[in-house]
């Protein structure tokens, strides 16, 4: 019995110095838990003050806009924003591939170049999103990410709805019938390529009264 405990007390005394590597690793990580979710809390919070609220949609004419944002993790890649409120009403919906902190930085890195692009007055579609996806991929390229972003710009004006870029929505008419707008043929992923001239086209969509065009990014559950 006496031989026993003492190899017992010997094999306790040589795990000691792993038990206390292993305390002192789960210190650490806790820490790095504590760090990482207020930096992704900051980063989410960031997100959130980018996107409109309900009082600037509920100021925009013709139109009655809805937007909510629920996303799956902490931090996700949606973007949305009314880029313009009249002559003509302009909106882009984007969202970056993945969740996470990367995602919604870039997310804000969209906003901050739209703006720019809107204070240049471009108005060429084509133009406008040539240098926004060129930005994205120089910013992309910069922070060694293999992100993209899907991206949609919409005009309306008088009942008349431009679409271009890629992101799909979906029509309902106020008679009933449904409709898919497909935008496979009218842009492309933002950031894969440095050019994308030669992807980019529109569609135009008649609107009337009491129809209801449904954007979303990921999917619809």
């Amino acid at each position: 019995m006496a031989i026993l405990e003492q190899k017992v007390q010997e094999r306790t005394a040589q795990l000691a110095p792993a038990n206390a590597e292993i305390l002192v690793l789960n210190k650490r990580l806790k820490a790095e838990n504590i760090r990482l979710s207020a930096e992704l809390e900051v980063a989410r919070k960031l997100q959130q003050m980018i996107l409109p609220k309900d009082a600037t949609l509920a100021q925009i004419p013709e139109l009655e806009i809805a937007g909510p944002s629920q996303p799956a993790a902490a931090v996700g890649g949606d973007y949305y924003d009314i880029l313009q409120q009249s002559d003509p009403i302009k909106i882009g919906m984007g969202n970056v591939t993945g969740q996470g902190r990367e995602s919604g930085v870039l997310a804000i890195v969209v906003q901050t170049a739209v703006g720019t692009l809107l204070a240049t007055n471009e108005t060429d579609t084509v133009k406008f999103l040539k240098v926004l996806n060129r930005k994205i991929y120089d910013n992309l390229q910069q922070m060694n990410c293999d992100k993209n972003l899907t991206f949609a710009l919409l005009d309306y004006q008088g009942g008349m709805l431009r679409l271009s870029g890629h992101e799909q929505l979906i029509v309902i008419h106020s008679g009933g019938s449904v409709e898919l707008i497909d935008t496979i043929y009218l842009g492309f992923p933002l950031g894969i390529v440095s050019d994308i001239a030669d992807f980019v086209a529109y569609a135009d969509i008649q609107l009337n009264s009491g129809d209801v065009v449904v954007l979303y990014t990921d999917r619809i559950t």
